[in-house]
């Protein structure tokens, strides 16, 4: 079973994935991605921050919670990820920084401060 497997059957299908195969299921559940994945829409969210704040119940309970309170509906969405940034990415490779760090220095940098770093770090070459 995969991820969407299980994402169908609690807004689509409601098909009890658990009754057919409940140790493949449970195994394969991954409870922090469909949590994630229905935190995307208006009238998902709070079934998902519900079972964020009792993750202590199994797998096959927080299915089958979602699968009973969330309405019947196709819900499709795309994963939301961080921009890259032209000057994120040349902070981290002048400091040597990661991720975290450059995005705290870029609020400290100025923009003077940021082009004269970019012009630093400038491989040569014609300039469109």
């Amino acid at each position: 079973m995969k991820l969407g497997d299980f994402l169908n059957s609690i807004n689509y299908t409601k098909e009890d994935l658990f009754f057919e195969d409940e140790e493949n299921a449970s195994k394969n559940y991954p409870a922090f991605v469909v949590n994630r994945c229905l935190s995307y829409f208006p009238d998902t969210i709070i079934h998902a921050n519900e079972m964020n704040l009792h993750s202590q119940l199994n797998s096959r309970e927080q299915f089958h919670y979602l699968k009973g309170s969330i309405r019947k509906r196709k819900r499709f969405s795309k994963w939301m990820k961080d921009e890259k940034s032209d000057d994120l990415e040349v902070i981290k490779r002048y400091f040597n920084y990661s991720n975290g760090k450059a995005k705290e220095a870029l609020r400290i940098l100025s923009n003077d401060q940021i082009n004269q770093i970019k012009e630093y770090m400038s491989e040569g070459g014609e300039k469109p």
